[in-house]
């Protein structure tokens, strides 16, 4: 099933990472460390292969995809070695690779997108194609009476005046071309009514919020520990330290808040409460793409006794994201082929935020996950 994966943000350090780590899985110079879709329980032959996945993309940056990939080898994100030996499959994404359309209104630049996702169908015959978000995080969205529904959404599309973030215009030219989507950042995306709307008139599934690649993981560990335990966490806070284009970004006080709000959101809903304390995001640029994140957790035992424990994680973003996404493609690809329409809540497994009413411990999650991919064909 040869499958288009159409990245948002396609120069950047997640989606490099992406697109070598499946040509190498390709081209049998890796394997496939960090790829859920390879666990037995989801190991089914209703997914595209990795071989099947075709990469293009929309992006600002016009630096190409070879020299972004060096850049990153140079980072030690991802092995030089590999970088030397698929710079001609690197070459070949680099030639879909588009700069995002801009227009005098946003029905206009929205059309210029959805030409872009059609052509690059066309042109690689693909049976479908799934658009990912992997650009940075905006600021939360500012609500406005067209998001509530299409048809306003459609009218105020043709005024002059930007009536949606960027993410959520990536959404709409995907379902108006026909495409699945896929939020893997904090930003708007396709949460807004109208969108979802317009989904379930093209028949497309979504799914989304942000990546859990670090400390929102453990915390869906640890968050379910302490709720069957019957341990009180009277306080949880965690400070993240992160470099790269995602940690400027995330220096800027709007985008920092909209991402701090979905880091929070598994503690209140895993553990019936919320304990005190913050997740503070901070940016060091010395870090590169690497992260850092230590939390310090209290909390009460029997008879009131005070305890307490730390945990911290030191991980690289791009490499904890990459495989992620690849999983994402694949088992939307063939949600989309199975006739699945609107808000994918099953995949609740990979996300911070994710779509639906949802357990939020991760062996839950996982059980969803697994049973939803028995289920595809």
């Amino acid at each position: 099933m040869r499958t288009g994966l159409w990245l948002v943000g396609a120069r950047g350090s997640v989606a490099v990472t992406s697109i070598v780590g499946a040509a190498a899985l390709r081209a049998g110079l890796a394997e496939p460390i960090g790829c859920v879709t390879e666990h037995p329980r989801l190991r089914t032959t209703a997914l595209p292969g990795f071989g099947d996945l075709v990469f293009g993309g929309h992006d600002v940056v016009h630096t190409n995809l070879v020299k972004r990939a060096e850049a990153l080898a140079a980072a030690g994100v991802v092995p030089a070695r590999l970088v030397a030996a698929l710079h001609s499959e690197l070459s070949a994404v680099d030639d879909d690779v588009r700069p995002v359309p801009h227009a005098a209104t946003q029905r206009a630049t929205a059309s210029a997108m959805r030409h872009d996702l059609e052509a690059f169908r066309d042109k690689h015959a693909l049976e479908r194609v799934v658009v990912v978000n992997v650009a940075s995080t905006e600021p939360a969205a500012r609500a406005h009476p067209a998001h509530t529904d299409l048809e306003r959404l459609q009218s105020a599309m043709a005024m002059s005046e930007p009536v949606m973030p960027g993410s959520s215009l990536a959404a709409f030219a995907a379902f108006s071309a026909g495409c699945a989507y896929v939020d893997f950042t904090p930003s708007t995306g396709a949460r807004l009514p109208a969108l979802h709307e317009l989904a379930v008139q093209e028949r497309t599934p979504y799914a989304g919020h942000d990546g859990k690649t670090g400390e929102t993981l453990l915390k869906s560990v640890l968050a379910p520990m302490f709720a069957m335990r019957r341990l009180h966490a009277t306080s949880w806070s965690g400070i993240n330290l992160l470099g790269g284009g995602d940690g400027a970004t995330l220096a800027e006080p709007a985008a920092n808040a909209a991402k701090s709000a979905s880091k929070q959101r598994v503690l209140g809903e895993t553990l019936g409460y919320v304990p005190d304390g913050t997740t503070r995001i901070e940016y060091v640029p010395g870090l590169g793409d690497f992260k850092t994140a230590w939390d310090l957790v209290t909390f009460e035992g029997f008879l009131g006794t005070g305890m307490r424990m730390e945990f911290t994680w030191h991980g690289c973003d791009s490499a904890l994201a990459a495989p992620l996404v690849l999983d994402l493609a694949r088992l939307t690809a063939a949600a989309h082929k199975n006739g699945h329409i609107g808000p994918l809540a099953e995949l609740a497994f990979f996300f911070k935020d994710p779509l639906g009413d949802t357990d939020h411990g991760l062996a839950a999650q996982f059980e969803t996950l697994a049973k939803f991919a028995e289920g595809l064909k």
